[in-house]
Parts: structure tokens; C-alpha cells; sequence
């Protein structure tokens, strides 16, 4: 037999780079960063300046081989991380104006998210001019906050486990004029906080995290309701309000914490969770804390289906709905009790970062799927059933497809059974399997005839389909498909003006049988194959992996010793040019930040500069910069992990 050749669910007789568009879906998850170009590319789509500009994907990669930058890559638009950055700010400044709400909106990045240097210098130094501060959640990365020289109203909040090295270095940021709110998780950091202020001489900025009781759709919903694993509960809140007074310290309890949830793919689950947070928030104020800050958390979503719906990898909602809600929920509560409104905090992470990213690697090789058979005739002394299937396979016609397929199902099955009780021989096995792959290849070939095609064999194409050997490790560049069966955009950057032929699961270069993907978004639902193009002799087939700014490069583990990819940065011109650089590809806390691309002396210096700039403007004297400097240098030779006082 020759090389099947698998049914195409579009049968149309032509193509062009529209139906490709449509196929995988990208003017819906895209966003309008990503189209498909007449000529069949990917194009990347962003604003300079007001003016639309589009580059090729495909040829971003030729410039990246040319330069010596080989596959798998992971590419960074800075144009989209800036846009995302700007987009946010302003949403959350329109729905303010339109409402009449009386205080401002201040964004902070969550560093976990993506942590890489250049990402976070990035977003630290285009959100300057929207006051856009950072979210720690250890001592290193709040070592790598003070040193991005936020705007002064910029906000530095440290959730997370504290430890006293971990409190000392905020409250010397505080004195130095940065607000770095302390987000207590539990009352015993709270005693350790006082103890750390009253020996420094330094009162703390504060917050609480609240565990609320709503729980949110989607796959992270176990961040929220009474059973997270974070937050303090009402009775706990109560306390730390009457320590605080106790140590005369409650007028420095300022901000409310309440983190609803993470990748919130339902609109409803938000606002009755900002219902719910500032019903605490007056209750706080009652109790006299002077308050003024609510910081919602994370949880505006992605749209990675491109769905517009409330399932796990979508969303129900847009960007400026989504802030909306939270400017009217909040005064709908606090109007009415005449409370003043509250600087707005959320900690958009994934929303803010996941655009900007995306996986490019090659094809290396590919297994079919229904694998090439010879059959040769039959003995004149062949078993009976080997007749049978040899029959199904000469009578196979769309008007008897699934009895055909049951049949050969049967006498395939029979044949087997013969061998496992000695019946049959080696040989006799293979040819049976030899001709109930031939089946399935007719019936393939067939399908698209059919007028109706029965589920069971709507299904063959995905239980049949070929596997593509990707250039990459899934361990080190897409744990989150490995980890919590993440969908993300998956599609070839070229060739998309024709037509896509094979079904096809993707398998990485690790050893290890999870290092496949077999789930893919499409518009009409989740399927387990996507179709692709068949390779061409000596040409390069190349997929990319979308949206993974979120989490991914963050995550990514040294399985099999595959380590990090070649990264590029690109920042696109008015004109259609780029300019684009290669980053340069237990621990102390140096350590761990040499790992994403900070040089710690350089960090170092850097904080010496956001020093020397307080004792200019009076904050802090000369001895006590000293004291800080030191103080951060510990810091950097510190314990990741927390450590005994």
C-alpha cells in the first residue's frame, strides 16, 4: 500500500489564508496582535504611535537563523507587553471619569508571573507613567522590586511568608519613601512585623488578606472560598485589628487584600467578589482603621479559546467590562455608608504578560499515524477469519461504513484472541493487523463521501492521527500543559495558504510519555488533534505556541537537562522595521536571580542608585543609607527559604 493519506474534515476544493484563519481560530484568541496574512503567514499586529503596523512572524524567525538564533525560541513582542500594560491603566481610568468615582486606579505586576529581568524592567519602566508598581511574594523577588526605581506613587506590595530580613528590607523601602505595604497572611506575622518596627523605627504600611467566602469558576477555584489556603478568616482579621490598636499601631493598617481567584473566566464571580470585599473593607473602617486601599488581586483572565465564554480556558467578559464592575460594585457598597472610595489595586498578571510571549520550534520528524503496510495474497491454507477480514476490505462502500468498520473490528479482535491461546501464529497476527490497518485507511479515504458520518468513525481521524517530533521540551518551555492540562494556541507560522491535510498530536524531544500534546483549542471546541501541513524535503516546518508570557518561562524545569531556550526581544518600528536582541541564555538569593537574567551586581548598583536618590531627597541620611546598603547585600547572600529569628 501506499502512504494513507488522512480525509480532510473541510473537503472545499480550494483554500486560501482566510480558511486557515478560521481553522485555528486566531482573529478570536489573537486579540488583534495576531492574524494570518494574505500570503499565508502569521503576522504580528501592534500600535506605534498610533499608526498600525504588521510584521511577519516568519520572517522574524529567517532573521533570527540568520543571526545565528535557532529554533525553539521563545520570542517577546515588547510592543504588545506595553500595549497590555496601557491598556489596563486606561480602562480602569475610563470606567473611573464615566462613574464619577472619586480616588485613582494603581496596577501592580505580580513578579511570579514572569520574572525574567527583561520583562520586569519593561513593565516597570513604561508603567512609570501610570504609576504601575509590583507584587513580591519572597525575599528575592522584593530584592528585585526596589531596585526597578518605580514612579513615587508607584505601589510595592509584599504578600507571601515573611521572615524579619524579609520585613527589615520593606521597612527601610518605606523610609526611603516607597510604599511597600506588608500583607499580613497570618497573625504571627503580625507580632514579628511589630517587633521588626519598633527596633528599626520605622511604622509599617498594612494590609490584610481576607479569605472570602465566594468560591469562582474555572480551574483555579480552589484559590478562593473558605478553604483557601491563604488569608486570614473574619475572626483572625478581628484580632489583628485589636493587636494593632493594643500596639497603637491601627492607624497604619491602610489596605485590604482580598484575592478572588486566578484566570476568573466568569464576570458574575467578580463582581460579587468585590461586593463581598467591601462589605470587609467598611467593616474595617468601622472599626476605625483608616484604610483607603482595596487590592482585589489577580484573576482578569485570558481568552485562550478565543471563546467568549465562562468555560476554565476562556472568558465571559472584556477588559473594560471587567473594570467597570469593580469601579460600580464599589460604589454601590460604600456610597450608601458614605465611605470615601479607596485607591483601586488589582494584581493583573497573566492578562498583563501572556500576549507579549509565544513558543517557536521546528518540525524534526513525523510518525504516521496509519503506518505504510505491504499485503501480500493470502496462503491457500489461511485461517478463516484472515478471509473474513480479507473480504471487509473488498466490500467496504459508504452505505455500510460502520458494519464494515464492526466487522473488521470482530475478525481483527478474533485473530488476536487465536494467538493468545496458540491458535494462530506470529505471522498469521501481523497479517490480520496488517489488514485491519488496511480497513481504516479505505474508510478514511472514504468519509468525506458520506452524507452523515457515524460518531465512531467521526472520531478515526483523532485516534489515527500522526505525531509531529517538535524541536522542544514541554517540561522546560510548557509545564502548564504537562501540569494542569493548560490549552494554549497552537498553529503553524506559514504555508497557511494551504491547505492543512494531516491530524496530528505533537511530541517533544524528552524522553518521557508525557512530553506530548494531544488537547488543542479550536472554534467549534476542544479536540485532540490538529491538523497540519505534511513536511516538504529540505524545508523548515515551524509551529508556534501562543500566548505563554503567563507562568511558562517561570515554571520550567531542567527535565532531561534541556535547559533554557535562545529568548528574543522585539520591539517594532513605525516603518515596519524591528529591532530585536538575544538575552543572554540552592541557592542564595544571587544565585536564583542569575538564573532569570539578573546580574546581581548590576542589581546592586542599581538599588545603590534608588539609595542615593533618598538621602538627595532628604528621606534618609547617610548613615542610614549605609545601613540599608548592607542590609539589601544580605539580602542578596540570604536564604531563599525563610530563616529562624
Amino acid at each position: 500500500m501506499s502512504q494513507p493519506s488522512v480525509a480532510n474534515p473541510l473537503p472545499e476544493p480550494d483554500w486560501d489564508s482566510t480558511r486557515s484563519a478560521q481553522l485555528y481560530g486566531i482573529d478570536a484568541w489573537g486579540a488583534g496582535y495576531f492574524s494570518v496574512s494574505p500570503g499565508g503567514e502569521v503576522q504580528i499586529n501592534v500600535d506605534c504611535d498610533g499608526k498600525q503596523v504588521s510584521v511577519s512572524l516568519a520572517k522574524i524567525v529567517a532573521d533570527m537563523h540568520a543571526r545565528g538564533l535557532h529554533m525553539p525560541t521563545v520570542l517577546r513582542i515588547r510592543n504588545i507587553l506595553h500595549h497590555r500594560i496601557s491598556v489596563l491603566n486606561e480602562s480602569f481610568a475610563k470606567a473611573i471619569a464615566d462613574n464619577g468615582y472619586r480616588n485613582v486606579y494603581r496596577g501592580v505586576y505580580p513578579i511570579k508571573v514572569n520574572q525574567q529581568c527583561h520583562v520586569v524592567e519593561d513593565i516597570s519602566n513604561h508603567g512609570r507613567r501610570y504609576h504601575h508598581g509590583l507584587e513580591v511574594g519572597s525575599k528575592a523577588e522584593l530584592v528585585i522590586a526596589l531596585s526597578q526605581q518605580l514612579h513615587s506613587h508607584g505601589l510595592v506590595i509584599c504578600n507571601g511568608y515573611k521572615d524579619a530580613e524579609y520585613i527589615d528590607l520593606g521597612l527601610y523601602a518605606h523610609r526611603m519613601g516607597i510604599a511597600c505595604f506588608f500583607v499580613l497572611e497570618t497573625l504571627n506575622e503580625l507580632e514579628l512585623v511589630i517587633e521588626r518596627s519598633r527596633a528599626l523605627g520605622i511604622e509599617p504600611l498594612l494590609g490584610v488578606r481576607l479569605k472570602i467566602s465566594l468560591e469562582v469558576d474555572g480551574h483555579w477555584s480552589k484559590d478562593s472560598g473558605d478553604r483557601s489556603i491563604f488569608g486570614l478568616s473574619t475572626a483572625a482579621v478581628m484580632r489583628a485589628v485589636d493587636t494593632l490598636r493594643q500596639a497603637g499601631l491601627l492607624h497604619c493598617l491602610r489596605l485590604l487584600h482580598c484575592h478572588m481567584g486566578s484566570q476568573i473566566p466568569n464576570i458574575r464571580n467578580v463582581r460579587s467578589g468585590v461586593l463581598e470585599a467591601c462589605r470587609y473593607y467598611a467593616g474595617l473602617v468601622e472599626e476605625g482603621a483608616p484604610m483607603g486601599y482595596l487590592d482585589l488581586g489577580g484573576g482578569l483572565a485570558v481568552d485562550y479559546e478565543g471563546a467568549n465564554t465562562n468555560s476554565t480556558h476562556s472568558m465571559n467578559y472584556r477588559m473594560d467590562e471587567y473594570c467597570v464592575n469593580i469601579v460600580e460594585s464599589i460604589q454601590e457598597t460604600l456610597d450608601p455608608l458614605e465611605i470615601s472610595h479607596p485607591v483601586i489595586v488589582t494584581e493583573s498578571g497573566r492578562a498583563t504578560v501572556a500576549y507579549s510571549s509565544l513558543l517557536l520550534f521546528n518540525i524534526l520528524n513525523v510518525s504516521a499515524g496509519l503506518p505504510e503496510v505491504q499485503l501480500d495474497p493470502l496462503p491457500e491454507d489461511a485461517h478463516d477469519t484472515l478471509r473474513n477480514l480479507e473480504t471487509v476490505l473488498a466490500s467496504i462502500e459508504p452505505a455500510k461504513m460502520q458494519e464494515n468498520y464492526n466487522d473488521a473490528l470482530f475478525y481483527r479482535d478474533e485473530v488476536r484472541e487465536l494467538f493468545h491461546h496458540g491458535q494462530a501464529s506470529l505471522r498469521e497476527r501481523a497479517t490480520a493487523e496488517n489488514l485491519f490497518l488496511a480497513v481504516l485507511d479505505t474508510i478514511m479515504r472514504q468519509l468525506p463521501n458520506m452524507h452523515r458520518v457515524p460518531p465512531e468513525l467521526r472520531d478515526l481521524s483523532e485516534q489515527l492521527c500522526d505525531t509531529y517530533y517538535g524541536n522542544f521540551s514541554l517540561f522546560q518551555s510548557l509545564p502548564d500543559i504537562w501540569a494542569i492540562r493548560q490549552l494554549f494556541p497552537i498553529m503553524p507560522i506559514h504555508r497557511l495558504n494551504e491547505r492543512p491535510t494531516r491530524p496530528a498530536i505533537l511530541a517533544d524531544l524528552t524522553c518521557d510519555c508525557d512530553g506530548r500534546i494531544d488537547r488543542f483549542t479550536t472554534p467549534d471546541g476542544e479536540h485532540h488533534s490538529l491538523l497540519l501541513h505534511p513536511l516538504k524535503p529540505d524545508e523548515d516546518y515551524h509551529v508556534g505556541v501562543f500566548l505563554v508570557g503567563a507562568y511558562q518561562e517561570t515554571l520550567g524545569d531542567l527535565h532531561n537537562l534541556f535547559g533554557d531556550t535562545n529568548v528574543v526581544n522585539v520591539a517594532i518600528n513605525d516603518d515596519g522595521t524591528y529591532d530585536f536582541a538575544c538575552e543572554f541564555h540552592g541557592d542564595q538569593i544571587a544565585d536564583v536571580l542569575s538564573y532569570v537574567e539578573y546580574e546581581p551586581r548590576q542589581v546592586q548598583e542599581k538599588f545603590r542608585l534608588v539609595a542615593e536618590q533618598a538621602v538627595r531627597d532628604g528621606k534618609i541620611s547617610v548613615a542610614e543609607r549605609q545601613i540599608i546598603l548592607q542590609a539589601y547585600r544580605d539580602s542578596l547572600q540570604g536564604y531563599t527559604y525563610l530563616e529562624a529569628h
